[in-house]
């Protein structure tokens, strides 16, 4: 999140308001869409930047390997969880800011992951799923390092 500001701050916001500053020295403004494009382009960098300040002033870094408590699913564990056909899941309990579906990151506030939360191994829950319920126990939970995340531009 640091990153991301730092380059909104830097790079994005001042490109985009070289663009504006351009756009602008072009004419009438009611009929320039290029104008009109830009302004919206930093309203929205200008909210995305006040969001990410925000969310930064109340950002609590957790270590998961220095959590006491390893035998119960807390805040950044690493979760393998066993469904009703037996297959094998793994998910790692992270912030809303982290999810990343497709490498098993779920929130903690997500539906899975409130169930899972305080469970130990062998506990089972139930969680709603877009196509029903399901239940699931837990098989195994580690508590490990967090993959460092590069920030991507967009």
């Amino acid at each position: 999140m640091t990153d991301e500001l730092t380059f909104l701050r830097t790079k994005k916001r001042p490109e985009v308001v070289a663009a504006l500053s351009d756009a602008a020295a072009e004419g009438d403004r009611s009929e320039n869409a290029e104008y009109i494009y830009r302004k919206r382009q930093l309203r929205e960098v200008d909210r995305r930047l006040r969001f990410l300040s925000k969310r930064l002033d109340d950002v609590q870094v957790v270590d998961p390997l220095a959590q006491t408590r390893t035998e119960q699913v807390f805040f950044g564990a690493t979760v393998t969880v066993e469904d009703q056909e037996g297959l094998e899941h793994v998910y790692r309990i992270v912030g809303q800011d982290e999810v990343d579906g497709g490498a098993g990151e779920i929130s903690w506030k997500s539906p899975v992951g409130r169930a899972l939360l305080g469970k130990s191994l062998g506990d089972s829950v139930v969680v709603r799923w877009h196509a029903g319920t399901r239940e699931l126990t837990v098989a195994a939970i580690v508590y490990e390092a967090a993959p460092p995340r590069p920030f991507i531009p967009t």
